[in-house]
């Protein structure tokens, strides 16, 4: 997310989660913008057709219903509304994922960003966000999953400031340096 459009996205994602908070729904708030961040990372047609300014916002609320409407709370819908009525629907993954990150803080949640060469089994993630648990010292931590097969073999995390790169890609990166700066 670039730094403008996460700029403009802070006061929506903002207002959300106080919106939230304020009706004792954060838990099924951010159950929805899991739903709608699970959307636009599957539907790269989706994101075009929000961000298209040629696109009557008629057609993308009748889209966003239509897609949307019978997973989420009225209030979320109520809120893709308004970002549609203000022309900021194509902020929706940024609003999307600051919300998230923004509510996960709230509940003392970690979130941890990982790419994996292969899709990791249940017991990996879980036996990985104990590990992260421990750390971090966070309380609980929420695993973002993508594979990513030229990683070759391994994973890396990114949680908060740290990266961790156990990635046979990575090892070989450092042993390219090493070999590069020996010359």
């Amino acid at each position: 997310m670039s730094i403008v459009v996460s700029k403009v996205a802070e006061p929506y994602a903002e207002a959300l989660l106080s919106l939230a908070k304020a009706n004792d729904t954060l838990k099924e708030t951010t159950n929805d913008m899991n739903i709608v961040s699970q959307f636009l990372a599957n539907s790269s047609d989706l994101k075009k057709f929000l961000a298209n300014p040629v696109i009557t916002r008629e057609a993308k609320k009748n889209i966003v219903k239509d897609v949307l409407g019978e997973q989420i709370a009225t209030n979320t819908l109520k809120f893709l509304m308004l970002l549609i009525d203000r022309n900021r629907i194509a902020l929706l993954d940024g609003v999307a994922q600051r919300y998230l990150e923004l509510s996960y803080k709230q509940e003392s949640i970690e979130v941890a960003k990982v790419i994996s060469s292969v899709q990791l089994s249940a017991q990996q993630q879980q036996n990985l966000a104990e590990k992260l648990k421990t750390i971090t010292g966070a309380k609980q931590i929420k695993l973002a999953l993508k594979v990513d097969p030229n990683l070759i073999g391994g994973f890396t995390v990114e949680i908060g400031s740290q990266y961790i790169d156990t990635s046979i890609r990575g090892q070989l990166r450092k042993i390219s340096n090493l070999l590069g700066a020996a010359n």
